[in-house]
């Protein structure tokens, strides 16, 4: 085995150009994979990290469009009451009232509830298009972040709609530039705005939070969107065993609100944590398996252009094939000679895409912590192993062909051969 590994070894590196372009596939190939399940690790613990800010004994409602809205909006009370912008069907029963009687189901702690809108925000000068997020004040005492200078507002300030906002922190550097924006006012829209506020960089899944404003619940539904509903709610609840219970009673909660009968034209869903989790793994498990699917086809490619090298190669040394059988050489020690030369070609290519794939894959966790997220650079065990075992099945599979043929070679034939 030795002898044949040398042998191998010494053809594969006696021609590094044909080599190295006959591995390229694997390569791309392997790189791919590592690249995508390196990403989904680090996809994981941004998603995990998201979570965590709000807590883990956290429940999310939500609007959503119930099946028959779009095709009866004019519907009798136990449809959703909606309004429609433009072709888009917005669901306005979500109400303050609801977070009021969810807060008094026995498991809840406390929640809140959220809107969200775009204006335009400026400081003398400079003016920027912003996400303002309006949100009642118990979100500071269920939402983790910090503050790197300021107050949060109270909920005196909320129930009297005062105009005062906290800013995300790349915000407050963008309007202020080196100035201290603690106290002064900001225009949002058409009003002015105190800041009173400017949190730590939080980063943010869906969106950069560290450009966003945050403003009292009511002065948002009022002064600046004109609106009573809410778009989503977080609650917390004292015993997360009892996370499924109290999301039932929620539901019940919300149904007897908004004259809901049949759980199939439900306008909302509720959510835990686990199953937020499990939409997010879901939904990227997919993407996932569509990526690797196309490193598959690379792969593939890969591996159909080491045969064609292999049965080149086999051609090429057709003379020294008859020589090695003349002098004794058996079948089996033609085939195992090229089946190892074949598998040597593939695990330098997967050696190489693991080590390719992993470079992406820091690059990638390295663009993301520049851009806020938490992203954790991780290549795990196992996508090592795929790679290492995916070139090497490459290496055996397409090579038995080409090296079957080379031992089945008549000897005389093959030392006659030009």
């Amino acid at each position: 085995m030795l002898k044949i590994f040398k042998q191998s070894s010494k053809a594969l590196f006696a021609n590094p150009v044909r080599t190295g372009l006959t591995t390229l596939g694997i390569v791309i190939g392997i790189a791919t994979v590592i690249l995508v399940l390196s990403a989904g690790e680090g996809f994981r613990s941004l998603i995990n990290s998201q979570l965590e800010a709000f807590g883990t004994n956290t429940l999310f409602v939500e609007t959503r469009v119930p099946p028959t809205t779009k095709n009866r909006a004019s519907n009798s009370a136990a449809s959703a009451d909606t309004s429609r912008a433009g072709s888009a069907v917005v669901i306005n029963t979500f109400k303050n009232r609801d977070i009021d009687d969810i807060k008094r189901l026995p498991n809840v702690v406390n929640a809140y509830g959220v809107v969200v809108g775009m204006k335009v925000a400026s400081f003398q000068d400079v003016a920027k298009s912003v996400m303002i997020y309006g949100a009642s004040s118990e979100r500071f005492e269920i939402d983790k972040g910090t503050l790197k200078a300021g107050r949060f507002y109270t909920n005196g300030e909320n129930s009297g709609a005062a105009q005062v906002a906290i800013l995300g922190s790349k915000l407050a550097d963008d309007l202020f530039g080196q100035n201290d924006p603690i106290g002064k006012l900001a225009r949002v829209g058409d009003l002015n705005f105190e800041v009173i506020g400017v949190y730590n960089p939080r980063g943010g899944l869906g969106g950069d939070e560290d450009n966003v404003i945050y403003a009292p619940l009511l002065t948002v539904q009022k002064k600046l969107l004109g609106i009573d509903y809410l778009l989503f709610s977080v609650v917390q609840i004292k015993n997360t065993d009892l996370g499924d219970a109290t999301a039932e009673d929620i539901r019940a909660v919300l149904r007897s609100n908004h004259n809901i009968t049949d759980s199939f034209k439900d306008d909302f869903i509720v959510q835990t944590q686990a199953q937020t989790l499990d939409t997010f793994n879901t939904i990227f498990n997919g993407i996932t398996i569509l990526l690797i699917a196309i490193a598959a086809i690379s792969l593939m490619v890969g591996g159909v252009g080491i045969m064609n090298i292999m049965y080149v190669v086999v051609t090429e040394r057709t003379a020294e094939i008859g020589l090695k059988k003349a002098l004794g050489a058996k079948g089996s020690d033609i085939l195992l000679e090229f089946l190892v030369e074949s598998i040597l070609v593939t695990a330098i290519g997967g050696i190489f895409g693991i080590l390719f794939g992993a470079f992406l894959a820091w690059v990638v966790a390295l663009i993301a912590k520049l851009g806020g997220l938490n992203w954790t650079f991780v290549v795990p065990l196992y996508a090592v192993a795929i790679g290492f075992g995916v070139s090497a099945a490459i290496g055996i599979v397409f090579g038995v062909l080409p090296a079957r043929s080379a031992s089945k070679l008549d000897p005389v034939e093959a030392m006659r051969y030009e």
